[in-house]
C-alpha cells in the first residue's frame, strides 16, 4: 500500500491591517500577500472556519514548496521521476482586517500559482478551484468580506496526493506569489489592457492600447480614461484621454493609440522598456491607475532567411528549462531566476522556451528586462496522458480557460514572440489532433494576433503528423532527429521552421571517462535500461554521452548552425532540474541534461555555447589535472578568436593544435604527470588567451565566495555562495568530498544547500553539506532587517571559511 503524506497550511491567526487612505496620485493597492500565513501538514476540513485552532500549525511566509522540504525515497508515489520528494494534500490559512472605508472599493486575491487543486475559502464561503497547478487566477473577495475589527479568514487546500501526475519534479503548495488587490468600484479589469505596435520606424513608433474598464458601483458614472507612456527614465513620451459611461454593472472595451517618436527599440542586447500607466477618474476622483509594460520591437519568421529582430537577421539561441529552482524546490524566488538568466546571458542564451507549462510571472518580467525571447508554453499534454493522473483529467472542463488565462495574463510582455500550445502533444499520432489544434489556435488568436504558434513535434514525417496536418500553426517546431534538418524545406515548402527541443546530452559536472572521443547513448533504446553506466551514477562531462533520442551538443549545434532556414534552436536544458534522472535509477533523482548543474555550476559544455554563441574571447582546458602518475588523459580546449592552441605541460610543448572543418573543440592524449597544463591560444603567431589547470596538494582549507556580498533587507533576496575545498595555494580539490557545515549569525538565514551530485540523498534544506568534486553550495537569505550576516564554514581538519554579508534597506 503507497504512503500518501498529507500536508496542511493555514493562515496565521496574527492578524495583518491595513490603512485605507491611499496616495494623492494612486488609488489602486497591490498588497503583498505573502506574510504571515499557518501550515499543516494532513488534511483538515474544518480549517475554513473562523475560530479554527491554528496555534499549533506552523508559521510561514510564501512563496512555499512542500515537497522539497522532504526526504528522498524511492518509495514517494511521485516517484524518481518526480523528484522521489513526497506530494500529499495540505492547508494554508492567513487572517487579516480591513479598515471599514475599505467597503467602499473593490477587493481581490490574486494566486500566481498552486500546486495543484488550490481550492480556496474566505470566511467560510467557497470561491473555487483551480486543478492546473501552473495557472494563474484570482478571486473576487468583496462580497463576503468583513470590515473594521471583524477578523478575514482566507483558507486554501491544497492536494497534490494524486500521484504521479507529472514526468518531473512539480513540487507542492502555494509556490508562487499572492496579492491582495484593493481598487475602485471602476477599475481597470483583471489583466485589463491589451497593447501593440502596428507600426515602427526610426521616426515613430505607433502604439495601440485596448483597455478594459468595469463599474461594479451601485450608480452610473460618467468617466475619464487616461493612458500615459512613460519612458526609462520616467518621462512622458505620449498622453491619450477617452471619455466614457457605464451604469451599474457594465464594462467596455475603449481602444488609444499613441504616437511615440522616435522609438527606442527593445532587443536582446539593448531591452528598453517603456511603461504606461492607465488611470480611470471619476471627474477629479482618481478611481484606479494599473501599469503596462511596453517594450517597442518588431520581428519576422521566415521559411528560407530564419528569424530577425527589428530588422536584423538573428539566430534565436536558447535553452529550455523546467520550473524548479534547485534546493529552493519550486518556491519563486525572483532572485534565484534572475541569477540563473545572469548565468545563461554569460554563455550567450538569448532565448528561453518555459518547458512546458506556464511560467512564473517574475521569469518573464526579468526576460524583458534582461533581452530574453520568450517561447511561451502552455501544455504539456491534451486529451492524452503521458502520466496516469497527469492534466488530460482535466482537460475537457479546464484547456480553454487555462489558454485563455496564459495569454490574457502575458501578451503584454516584449519578450515573448512565441507561444506554444503543446510539447511532445500525442494527439500528433491520429486525427483528433487536427480538431484540437485548431481550437486552440483559434484561442490563441482570438486574445492576441501579434506573435506565432507553435507546437513542439516529435513526429517529422508530415504524413504522419496531425498536428502539422492542420495546417493551423504559424511557425513548425520539432523536437530532436537534427540529421533530418537538412529535408526540412523539401519536406515542408514554405513552412517557418525552429528546432524546439534539442541534446538530451548528459553530464556530471567534474567527472571524466576515459578515452573522450567515443559517443555514447545511455540509455540505448526506450525498453532497454542501461547496462553500462558507472557505479558512482555519474556520467563524464566530455561531451561524448546522450540520450538515444538526443545528441550531444557538437552534434546539433554542427548541423543547426549553418542552416539559415531554421530560426534557431532550443537546448534541452540550461539547468539540470529535479526528476527525471535518466538514464540511471534511484538514488539518481534529478536530471542530467543541463548545461549548467543544480546548484548553478557550469559544466564543461557551457563553454563551447560559450565560444559559439558570444564575441568574448574564451580559452576554457578540462579536465583537473590530479591522476595516477601515467595515466593517458584527454585535454579538450574550446576557444575562439583565435586559429590554434598550443599545450604544455611543466613547461614541455605538447604541440599546438587547429580545429579542422566542423569540430568545436581540440584534444591531446596527455600521459600524466603532476604539476601545471597551460594552454595558450593563438592568431596570426600573437598569444591571444593564456590559461593554467594546476594539479592540486591535499585539502587544507574552506573558501567562500558569495555572488554579492550585499542584499536586500527584504526577507526575499538572496546571496548564493560558492563552498570550494582547497589546497594551501588556493587551488580547487577536483576530488574532494568533505562535509561542510554552516553556522549564521546575524540578519540572515539558510535557504538550501546543494552540490549539483544528480544521486546525492541529502536534504536541501540543512545546515550541512558534502563537497562534490571540491564544491558545494549555500544559499542564504536576508531577514527583513538591515544589517551584517556572518557566515562560517567548517570541515573537520581544514582551515574555515567565513565571509561577512550585509542587508540594506
Amino acid at each position: 500500500m503507497q504512503k500518501i503524506l498529507s500536508f496542511i497550511l493555514v493562515l496565521s491567526l496574527a492578524v495583518v491591517s491595513w490603512n485605507c487612505s491611499s496616495s494623492e496620485d494612486k488609488e489602486r493597492q497591490v498588497i503583498d500577500f505573502n506574510n504571515g500565513w499557518h501550515f499543516q501538514l494532513g488534511d483538515h476540513p474544518n480549517a475554513i472556519s473562523a475560530d479554527f485552532d491554528v496555534s499549533n500549525w506552523r508559521e510561514l511566509n510564501l512563496p512555499h514548496d512542500w515537497s522539497i522540504e522532504g526526504s528522498f525515497s524511492e518509495d514517494h508515489p511521485t516517484k524518481p521521476e518526480g523528484g522521489a520528494l513526497p506530494a500529499g494534500i495540505g492547508w494554508y490559512r492567513k487572517a487579516f482586517r480591513l479598515p471599514t472605508e475599505a467597503k467602499e472599493q473593490s477587493i481581490w486575491i490574486e494566486f500566481d500559482g498552486i500546486y495543484r487543486n488550490g481550492e480556496v475559502w474566505i470566511n467560510g464561503h467557497r470561491l473555487g478551484i483551480r486543478p492546473n497547478g501552473y495557472s494563474s487566477f484570482k478571486y473576487d473577495l468583496s462580497e463576503y468580506l468583513n470590515y473594521g475589527d471583524n477578523v478575514n479568514v482566507l483558507a486554501v487546500r491544497v492536494d497534490n496526493s494524486q500521484q504521479p501526475n507529472s514526468r518531473w519534479y512539480t513540487g507542492s503548495g502555494i509556490y508562487r506569489n499572492v496579492r491582495l488587490i484593493r481598487t475602485g468600484k471602476v477599475h481597470v479589469e483583471h489583466w485589463g489592457t491589451y497593447i501593440t505596435t502596428p507600426e515602427i520606424t526610426d521616426s515613430s513608433a505607433t502604439v495601440t492600447m485596448e483597455v478594459m474598464v468595469k463599474n461594479e458601483g451601485a450608480n452610473e458614472r460618467n468617466l475619464t480614461v487616461r493612458s500615459t507612456i512613460l519612458d526609462a527614465d520616467g518621462e512622458e513620451v505620449a498622453q491619450e484621454e477617452h471619455p466614457l459611461s457605464l451604469g451599474k454593472g457594465e464594462s467596455a472595451d475603449i481602444m488609444q493609440q499613441f504616437t511615440v517618436p522616435s522609438p527606442k527599440l527593445w532587443s536582446t542586447e539593448d531591452p528598453y522598456l517603456y511603461k504606461v500607466v492607465t488611470q480611470v477618474f471619476a471627474g477629479m476622483q482618481l478611481m484606479d491607475d494599473y501599469q503596462t509594460p511596453l517594450g517597442i520591437r518588431y520581428f519576422e519568421f521566415d521559411a528560407k532567411k530564419g528569424f530577425s529582430l527589428n530588422g536584423k537577421p538573428m539566430k534565436i539561441l536558447g535553452v529550455c528549462n523546467h520550473h524548479d529552482l534547485g534546493a529552493l524546490g519550486a518556491a519563486v524566488n525572483r532572485r534565484a531566476i534572475e541569477r540563473r538568466l545572469e548565468i545563461l546571458k554569460e554563455m550567450g542564451v538569448n532565448a528561453i522556451r518555459t518547458a512546458h507549462n506556464p511560467p512564473a510571472p517574475e521569469l518573464l518580467e526579468l526576460c524583458d528586462e534582461m533581452g530574453f525571447i520568450v517561447q511561451d508554453e502552455a501544455f504539456d499534454v491534451w486529451k492524452k496522458k503521458k502520466v496516469d493522473a497527469d492534466s488530460h483529467l482535466f482537460w475537457d472542463e479546464w484547456h480553454r480557460r487555462d489558454l485563455e488565462d496564459l495569454i490574457l495574463r502575458d501578451r503584454n510582455h516584449p519578450s515573448i514572440m512565441m507561444w506554444s500550445i503543446g510539447n511532445e502533444i500525442r494527439e500528433q499520432f491520429d486525427s483528433t489532433g487536427i480538431s484540437i489544434t485548431k481550437e486552440l489556435v483559434r484561442i490563441v488568436k482570438s486574445l492576441d494576433t501579434t506573435r506565432v504558434v507553435t507546437c513542439a513535434l516529435t513526429e517529422n514525417i508530415p504524413s504522419k503528423n496531425f498536428i502539422y496536418q492542420s495546417k493551423a500553426l504559424d511557425l513548425l517546431g520539432f523536437n530532436y532527429k537534427h540529421k533530418d534538418h537538412k529535408k526540412f524545406p523539401k519536406w515542408y515548402p514554405g513552412e517557418k521552421l525552429i528546432a524546439t527541443e534539442n541534446m538530451s546530452a548528459l553530464a556530471t559536472r567534474g567527472h571524466y571517462d576515459f578515452p573522450s572521443d567515443t559517443i555514447m547513448r545511455w540509455p540505448q533504446s526506450y525498453d532497454k535500461p542501461l547496462e553500462t553506466g558507472n557505479e558512482d551514477w555519474t556520467v563524464s562531462a566530455y561531451d561524448q554521452v546522450s540520450a538515444y533520442w538526443g545528441s550531444t551538443h557538437e552534434e546539433t549545434w554542427k548541423s543547426i548552425k549553418d542552416q539559415d532556414f531554421m530560426a534557431g534552436l532550443f537546448v534541452w536544458t540550461g539547468f539540470d532540474y529535479l526528476g527525471e534522472p535518466i538514464p540511471y535509477p534511484y538514488p539518481a533523482r534529478s536530471s542530467y541534461f543541463g548545461i549548467v548543474d543544480l546548484a548553478g555550476f557550469p559544466k564543461d559544455s557551457y563553454y563551447m555555447y560559450k565560444s559559439e554563441w558570444t564575441s568574448d574571447t574564451v580559452l576554457h582546458v578540462f579536465p583537473h589535472w590530479n591522476w595516477e602518475e601515467g595515466q593517458e588523459v584527454d585535454v579538450w580546449a574550446y576557444y575562439n578568436q583565435a586559429e590554434e592552441v598550443e599545450l604544455f605541460l611543466n613547461g614541455e610543448s605538447l604541440g599546438t593544435k587547429q580545429k579542422e572543418g566542423d569540430d568545436l573543440h581540440v584534444m591531446w592524449r596527455v600521459p600524466y604527470e603532476p604539476g601545471t597544463l597551460r594552454a595558450v591560444s593563438k592568431k596570426d603567431g600573437k598569444s591571444i588567451l593564456e590559461k593554467k589547470v594546476f594539479t592540486a596538494g591535499d585539502a587544507q582549507k574552506v573558501t567562500l565566495a558569495p555572488d554579492r556580498k550585499t542584499i536586500k533587507a527584504d526577507g526575499k533576496d538572496l546571496s548564493f555562495i560558492t563552498v570550494s575545498i582547497c589546497d594551501m595555494d588556493g587551488n580547487m580539490v577536483p576530488n574532494a568530498n568533505n562535509m561542510v557545515n554552516f553556522e549564521i549569525q546575524g540578519e540572515g538565514k539558510i535557504m538550501g544547500v546543494d552540490n549539483g551530485y544528480q544521486a546525492s540523498l541529502e536534504p536541501f534544506k540543512a545546515n550541512y553539506r558534502k563537497a562534490f568534486n571540491g564544491k558545494c553550495l549555500l544559499i542564504v537569505q536576508s531577514t527583513g532587517k538591515a544589517g551584517s550576516i556572518s557566515v562560517r564554514a567548517t570541515s573537520e581538519h581544514l582551515q574555515p571559511g567565513e565571509v561577512v554579508l550585509e542587508t540594506v534597506d
